[in-house]
């Protein structure tokens, strides 16, 4: 097969919230795509094989079709979703779709991700634990309860980016012991976001 007929490859852990944004999105445009394992755990991101395809030494990375790479799961998400309805044709709608995008990786994911790997993979006990963490990821879903009081989805009446960069690492709450019956509109969203997907809820009470 030639490489301009070759599928994307992923280069992912399937621990990580921010590699499954890419599987998400692919899979529900149906873009055909080859997942490579690549262990964070192991540090995988930190041979020279990987550090040539990413010198920052982070998952995820994507080999397009033609060979380019592309880092940075936002990025990635953003190139998938072009021309299709994941991305708000109105322009403010867009905007507000961005916004969320960038609060996702600036303020929720160094909060709730951060928290979840030192409970569920360094088994770091309460008392190691940073309490500002945990109070940045309550703060991080109290806003989210908020902002979804009157609607279903992040942005618009339907799914989009903002929705998938933003259930990724919150459908693993329960990961970082922080139970989302305190955020019930938070966890409704959750579930509803887990169904356009069509993948398995990760919360077992959802």
């Amino acid at each position: 097969m030639s490489l301009d007929n070759a599928p994307m490859t992923v280069f992912g852990d399937s621990i990580s919230g921010n590699c499954l944004k890419i599987r998400f999105t692919a899979d529900l445009l149906g873009i055909a795509h080859e997942w490579v394992e690549v262990s964070v755990l192991k540090k995988e991101t930190r041979t020279a094989e990987f550090l040539a395809l990413n010198p920052a030494g982070q998952v995820p990375v994507v080999r397009l079709a033609d060979g380019s790479l592309l880092a940075q799961s936002n990025a990635i998400i953003l190139h998938l979703a072009e021309g299709s309805s994941l991305i708000p044709a109105d322009a403010y709608d867009r905007a507000l779709m961005y916004q969320w995008l960038f609060w996702e990786q600036y303020s929720h994911e160094p909060a709730i991700a951060v928290l979840r790997f030192q409970r569920l993979y360094l088994k770091k006990p309460d008392s190691e634990i940073d309490s500002a963490l945990v109070g940045k990821c309550e703060k991080m879903l109290a806003l989210m309860e908020s902002h979804l009081a009157a609607r279903a989805y992040f942005v618009g009446a339907q799914l989009s980016l903002a929705d998938i960069a933003l259930v990724a690492y919150t459908r693993f709450a329960h990961d970082a012991k922080l139970d989302l019956m305190r955020w019930p509109r938070v966890r409704q969203w959750v579930g509803r976001i887990e169904d356009d997907l069509g993948i398995m809820h990760a919360a077992p009470d959802i």
